[in-house]
């Protein structure tokens, strides 16, 4: 059985599109546009998160690789930026195709204000049957600014614009039960949500070009699938792997998606790092809040405000093990809340709709 999605996040990542000696591969970069176009004349809508402005920065100017690292990946990604979405936009253009540059840091996800911006701009080029072509903006994104990498933010893209897949190209076949050079290792095809510890057999080795690994890759492929989205990881220099994929033609690892989550709780879940306020919660409210029935973090079962937040921020909420449980946005700040911790009958702190509980 083929696989009909309507709306499509494709990750390319670097080590797919960048050659052995450091530069762009750029007949692999036609093949994907290519099949990338046949795609599109399916009525499908796809959006485009690709690695590589580092490679094409590298074959435009020669730097000596002694200066500050951080420097010379900005200096990189600045001018390879602009060689990158010329490649795109001459590639697509023979397809009468126009693509279009998103350049995002985390920052822009952390703010509902923000987020809803990226949003909308994003749906209005898919209305106009833009093709966006999204990657992390490296000259302002250093150190802790940084997405883990282009994987975190294609899963992140896939949830604020509820596409039904995300394809993760990389440069081998997909997760393996060993390392993939080892010829007793296989693929494993498909990923339900058992809760398989990745970490036990898949290496941790990361790509010669790219900063994410498998590990990486699988733990968000898990998150974004159980929000509703199928994720494909498979090999991108392979030919034709997109319409082979989307065909179920190919061996390459698929995480089944499983129940579907509202907007705002896609945004919730991927807001650890926003998170201000932590609050503490005793077992009767641990239990009430992760079992099945929809409900909201009252007062009452709330032990201790761990640290502050202002209302409408972000709060963590942990259990009497400091073990995050689930993560909300405050009705109010923590002052109030200290007021009113154990108190009964009170405003919930937290509404169900704004929680976003990891199980």
């Amino acid at each position: 059985m083929s696989f009909n999605y309507r709306r499509i996040i494709i990750k390319i990542g670097s080590n797919v599109i960048t050659r052995a000696d450091g530069l762009p591969d750029v007949a692999r970069i036609e093949h994907l546009v290519n099949q990338i176009a046949e795609i599109k004349k399916q009525g499908k809508e796809v959006i485009l998160v690709s690695s590589g402005a580092v490679a094409s920065g590298r074959s435009l100017i020669n730097i000596s690789e002694k200066s500050d690292a951080v420097a010379v990946r900005q200096l990189l990604a600045s001018i390879g930026q602009v060689k990158l979405i010329n490649t795109y936009a001459h590639l697509f253009e023979k397809f009468k195709i126009l693509c279009s540059q998103v350049l995002v840091t985390k920052e822009d996800f952390r703010d509902r204000l923000h987020y809803l911006n990226m949003r909308n701009c994003l749906e209005i080029l898919l209305q106009h049957r833009v093709i966006p072509v999204i990657n992390e903006n490296d000259v302002v994104s250093v150190t802790e600014l940084m997405f883990t990498d282009n994987d975190e933010l294609a899963g992140l893209i896939a949830s604020m614009l509820n596409a039904q897949a995300l394809i993760v190209l990389t440069n081998v076949d997909g997760i393996y039960t060993g390392d993939p050079k080892l010829e007793t290792s296989a693929v494993i095809t498909e990923v339900n949500d058992a809760g398989i510890d990745f970490s036990s057999f898949v290496s941790t080795g990361r790509s010669q070009f790219g900063r994410g690994g498998m590990i990486t890759k699988s733990t968000i492929a898990h998150k974004v699938a159980k929000l509703g989205i199928a994720v494909h990881i498979a090999n991108g220099t392979k030919e034709n792997i997109l319409i082979d994929v989307l065909d179920n033609k190919v061996v390459h690892t698929r995480f089944t998606p499983t129940k579907k989550a509202s907007g705002k709780k896609k945004w919730l879940a991927h807001s650890e790092n926003a998170a201000t306020g932590v609050v503490q919660v005793n077992e009767g409210a641990k239990t009430v809040l992760i079992s099945s029935k929809a409900s909201s973090l009252l007062p009452v079962g709330i032990i201790s405000i761990v640290s502050d937040f202002k209302k409408g921020e972000i709060i963590k909420i942990v259990d009497e093990n400091n073990k995050t449980i689930g993560l909300g946005l405050a009705e109010y700040g923590s002052d109030k809340a200290r007021e009113l911790t154990g108190k009964k009958n009170q405003k919930a702190l937290v509404h169900y709709d704004y929680l976003y509980l990891q199980g």
